[in-house]
């Protein structure tokens, strides 16, 4: 089934990239500009979430599989989980790139000695041949359908401090990125804000699908109002697997059952998928 969604064109406009670096992650390039949304390929072991060890980024990872072809417009982070925002700190710096997302990710990027625009609600962004804007929502319960992990505001003093426990969710947000004539929403966890997310039509979904079994009526609340042209379901893969190895999936990401689960709510949306940065 994933082969066959990695087959499925994806018909952007001519010139525009969008490369999926794992779980959230994406890489937009238009024009030879790029923006960087929820970039994390450093791959935090899972023994260091048990042993509650620093999460850092790696920069030889970094080096090897983030590659805007010329300058950074932005990085937007939706939230702050380890998963989001790891590798933040550095990415700023190695492109020299402006930060955006939540006053947990100012703070952040302060214990790096790096500032971070704290966004306000659908303002809009203009960032290179980017325009942005940032929507409230929600992250999904995936502890027993009933609590956020790691929720709250993200507070550590010490950077040698910050276990990936220590990277709390802080604000959630949906990004709207538009460019060359079109619109792609992204959503890095299955859950919304139904009083957020308006009637806004997109061409593209990036749809996180990690946890949207314990998201009620998650597609048939989001579709209708995003009416997305296409598709793209990410945040399945195992996140503790490094880059380079063989794709895992992260336990019931049920890839084979969504085109159905999409169908039932429209018939006007391709489900499609992107093959990994790997």
């Amino acid at each position: 089934m994933l082969a066959e969604l990695e087959h499925t064109p994806l018909d952007l406009p001519p010139g525009l990239e969008l490369e999926w670096l794992g779980v959230a992650g994406f890489r937009l390039t238009y024009e030879d500009v790029s923006l960087l949304v929820d970039p994390y390929v450093s791959r935090v072991p899972l023994r260091d979430l048990i042993l509650r060890r620093p999460a850092r980024p790696d920069e030889a990872v970094l080096a090897r599989y983030v590659k805007p072809p010329g300058p950074v417009a932005g990085i937007l982070i939706g939230h702050t989980h380890w998963d989001h925002a790891v590798d933040a700190p550095a990415l700023a710096k190695r492109h020299d790139a402006p930060m955006y997302g939540s006053a947990s990710l100012a703070h952040l990027m302060a214990l790096h000695g790096l500032p971070s625009v704290v966004v306000e609600p659908r303002k809009r962004y203009e960032l290179g041949p980017f325009t942005v804007s940032f929507t409230p929502s929600r992250h999904s319960k995936l502890i027993l359908g009933r609590k956020v992990p790691f929720a709250g505001e993200l507070t550590c003093e010490d950077v040698h401090a910050l276990h990936p426990g220590a990277y709390k969710c802080g604000a959630i947000y949906g990004i709207r990125i538009e460019v060359a004539g079109i619109a792609l929403y992204h959503q890095g966890s299955a859950e919304l804000d139904d009083d957020q997310l308006g009637r806004e039509p997109v061409d593209v979904f990036l749809a996180g699908v990690a946890g949207r079994h314990v998201s009620p009526r998650y597609w048939e609340r989001i579709l209708p109002k995003l009416d997305p042209r296409v598709l793209v379901p990410t945040h399945y893969d195992d996140f503790f697997t490094p880059l380079g190895r063989p794709l895992k999936l992260i336990r019931k990401a049920n890839l084979e059952s969504i085109p159905d689960e999409v169908h039932a709510v429209t018939r006007d949306a391709t489900v499609a998928a992107l093959r990994r940065v790997d």
